[in-house]
Order: C-alpha cells, then structure tokens, then sequence
C-alpha cells in the first residue's frame, strides 16, 4: 500500500486557479463523497468486470487553503492511483486532464508523507511559518474522518504530521515574531503607548490589513477600536466583528480627537487624512500624543501630518526593519524545524513498516507451524504408539526449530521495515513462501492508534518470534 499526494500550490498555480479550485464547508464534504473509494471501483457500471475497473483508492484526504489543493489517498498501484486522483480532480471542476494537469506536482510515500509535515509546521506556506496552516490540516483530517474517507495509514499520518507541526511551533521560533503587516502595526502601537488596554484606537479602512490589524488589537487588549471607513457598512461590519465601534466618514476629525492611536489601512489610491484634518482635531485634546500608523500602499496619512505638535506619524517603511528581522528568527528556525520533521517521518515509517511486516510474519510463522505440525505428526505415525514423553519432546523440538529458523530473518525484516522498506521486503517473503497476497486488511484503529494500527493484536506474537527461543 503506498501513499500518495496529487496538489498545486501558490508555487505551482496562479491565485486565479487557485480560487476556482478552493473548497469549504458543504463543498469540501460532496468532494469527499466524490473520491473514487472501495465501492466506487466499478464507475458506476455494475456490468463492469473487476479487472476492467480503474485501480480503486483505499483511503483520502481534502486539504484546501487559499494557496494549495492537495489530495492525500492510499492505493495498491503508484500510478493508477495518480491517475485515479488526477481524473478525479478533472471531473470535480470540470477541466480537461490536459489544462489542469501541467499546475500539479505528484509524490509519493515518504515524499509524501515529508511533505505534509513541512505544511503543517509552516515550511511550505507562503508566509515562513504562518500559524494558520495548521488548524487547516487538522480541519482537513477532521472533515475526512466525518465523511469516513480516511482509515487507519492515513488517520496515522495525519495525526503524526499534526503532532509535527505542534512540535514546530512550542520547540522553535518557526511562528513566533510576526511577519504580518497588519499584527506588526498593532505590536508597534503597543510599543510606542505602553499599554494597549488604557488607549483608544481607531482603525480606518475595512478591507484584509484592517481586519487583521483591528483582530490584532482586539487580541492585545485595546480599550475600545472605533472602525471608520468611506463605506459605512463596511466600517460596521468591521466593528462588529472585534467589538468595536463604527464611525460614519463625515465624523473623521471626531475620531481623530477621541483616539489615541491611529492605524490607516485603506486602499484607496491617494492620501485620506491630511494635515488639515490632524490639526482639527488637535484642538480640545489638551497634550495626549496621538500615534498615527500608515500601513497602506500608497499612503494613507498625509506625510506633512509628522510635523504638527505631538503627533507621531509612522508608515510601512518604518515596520520594515522589524519585520526583516522577525523573518529571519523564523528563517533561523528551518533547520530545528527539518530535524523535528526527519524524526517525526522515521517514526511514522516505522510505524508503516511495521504495519505491512508483521501480517507477512504472523503468515510466514502460521505457514512453518502447519508444516512443522505435518511432519510432527508423520514422524509420530512411523514410531508407532510413542508414550505422552515421546510426543511432548517430538512437538518441543519441532517448535524450537521453527522459533530458531524464523528468529533471524525475523529480526533483519523488523530492521528493514524500521528503515521504511518494509514493503518490498514483504513482497520477497509472500513471494518466496508463496504466501500470496494479503486481503484488504481489517481497519483496527480508524483514528491512527499509535501502538500498531490494525494489526496491534500481532505484536505480542511478533516480538515473541523475534527474540528467538
């Protein structure tokens, strides 16, 4: 079984495929129903014979962001499952194999199962270790266990890239020291007033920088946010949302008198607070500094604003030095955050070897007992009417035989299935002992049950095999 991952991301598709392609909440659990699983396997057609059906997926999973589409899905055959997934996504959108297929990288395995770790620790996003990321991947294992799509390698997986990105974020500065614009203008303020809780703070603007930098100072404690933009509702919609206040544009030089602290992030196309206004609202506000933060492009704040008395005007270029520097905290963190990943994909290989070695040994021992059994039994007959002592020694040596042949080649399985090639050392014995090919294998622990997926029941049996007699 092998696990693989069909996508396109911010690097590969452009943002406008990327929108067309997006997926969320209803949308994303039909697509799931879609993914050609089990059943699926005859299209449809019941008239279909098995062998003429396209390779089934055992298992799959969604994850949509903004900036990637990936589809995670275990299958027998590497690439009848690509086209398996490719097809799939072709017929979900409606694009030709052709047109979608030149956006998509295709991995497989480990590849795979590194790259989901990277996502979810933040290396692969477009913003070095956004924290987003990786409420979206556990959303995504979320979704796919409520549609059943996913199963116990998968489950495993995504658990284990979760406890990956966890990892990242409490064992390194992969996400600490903001490189966000919007959360940077708010940290900033709280530098230059000294406590965000005992100001005012108005917001001007309602689009993606003014959200985020009004959720920023909702979450740093500002008093009260009061939301201006040219648009009321929008102002409104804003206020709403971070429990503040919306303020009509007629009464800017209001607003401007009662806050303390201003951040301007519109997108308008020209300068939207002018000198004229600030020193208005200068009046009746006795000595209180007033802190003006200009984080749009173009500006917002009229750059004559810095010279009135008591008034502190900043703009983007004055976050610049503090945002390189809190990059390059995060930059200085891959290497920390590549040596979590390398351990957390050794163990889940370990964990996948395991999983496909120990049926072939629990097999290979079932297999050696009945032929040991067999041949205990013919000696038995040839010695005539042996005595209980006779039979106990006779069935005592025939075990030891097959716990000392097995021990060895027993434990160079366990060794190579630990090193992640346990796959192709399965396929040699089923094939050399002619064990032929497993059944699909009951599921266990759908939820990714670290102490041995669905096969835990044979571990106690394995480990005893492998310490010899």
């Amino acid at each position: 079984m092998s696990i693989l991952l069909v996508g396109l991301n911010h690097r590969t598709a452009p943002v406008e495929l990327r929108e067309q392609l997006a997926l969320s909440g209803h949308e994303l659990t039909l697509a799931l129903g879609e993914l050609p699983l089990h059943a699926a396997v005859f299209n449809g057609d019941p008239a279909l014979g098995l062998q003429d059906a396209p390779p089934a997926l055992r298992e799959g999973v969604i994850l949509s962001t903004c900036n990637r589409l990936e589809v995670y899905a275990t299958a027998r055959q590497i690439a009848g499952g690509r086209a398996a997934i490719e097809n799939f996504l072709s017929r979900l959108y409606g694009i030709p194999i052709g047109v979608l297929k030149p956006y998509l990288y295709f991995m497989h395995d480990q590849d795979a199962v590194r790259h989901l770790m990277r996502v979810a620790a933040g290396l692969d996003s477009m913003i070095l270790g956004e924290p987003q990321i990786l409420g979206q991947v556990s959303q995504a294992f979320a979704s796919a266990k409520a549609a059943s799509t996913t199963g116990p390698v998968l489950s495993h997986l995504f658990m284990q890239a979760i406890h990956a990105g966890k990892r990242a974020r409490t064992e390194t500065d992969i996400s600490r020291y903001t490189t966000s614009v919007s959360h940077a203008a708010a940290l900033f303020a709280g530098d230059k007033v000294g406590d965000l809780g005992a100001v005012d703070v108005l917001v001007i603007g309602a689009g993606e920088m003014a959200q985020l930098a009004a959720q920023a100072l909702q979450r740093h404690g500002a008093r009260r946010i009061a939301c201006i933009n040219r648009t009321y509702s929008g102002a409104q919609a804003l206020a709403e949302a971070v429990g503040g206040q919306a303020v009509a544009w007629r009464h800017l030089t209001a607003a401007l008198r009662q806050a303390d602290v201003v951040i301007s992030a519109t997108g308008a196309p020209h300068t939207v607070v002018h000198a004229d206004d600030v020193a208005t609202a200068l009046s009746g506000r006795e000595d209180r500094p007033l802190v003006l933060i200009d984080i749009a492009v173009p500006r917002d704040i009229e750059e004559a604003v810095g010279n009135l008395p008591n008034v502190y005007r900043y703009d983007i270029d004055d976050l610049q030095a503090t945002l390189d520097e809190n990059l390059a905290r995060r930059e200085a963190a891959v290497p920390q955050v590549e040596a979590i990943i390398a351990e957390e994909a050794a163990g889940f290989a370990e964990w996948m070897g395991s999983r496909q070695i120990i049926p072939v040994i629990t097999e290979l021992r079932r297999w050696a007992a009945g032929v040991a059994e067999a041949e205990v039994e013919r000696a038995l007959s040839r010695l005539g009417d042996p005595g209980p002592r006779e039979r106990e020694v006779i069935e005592a040596l025939a075990r030891r035989l097959v716990n000392k042949l097995l021990h060895r080649p027993t434990v160079y399985l366990k060794g190579q299935a630990a090193d992640g090639r346990g796959y192709l050392y399965a396929s040699a014995v089923r094939e050399l002992f002619a064990l032929g090919e497993p059944e699909d294998q009951p599921e266990g622990t759908r939820d990714g049950d670290r102490s041995g997926g669905d096969h835990a029941e044979s571990i106690p049996e394995f480990e005893r095999i492998t310490a010899g007699d």
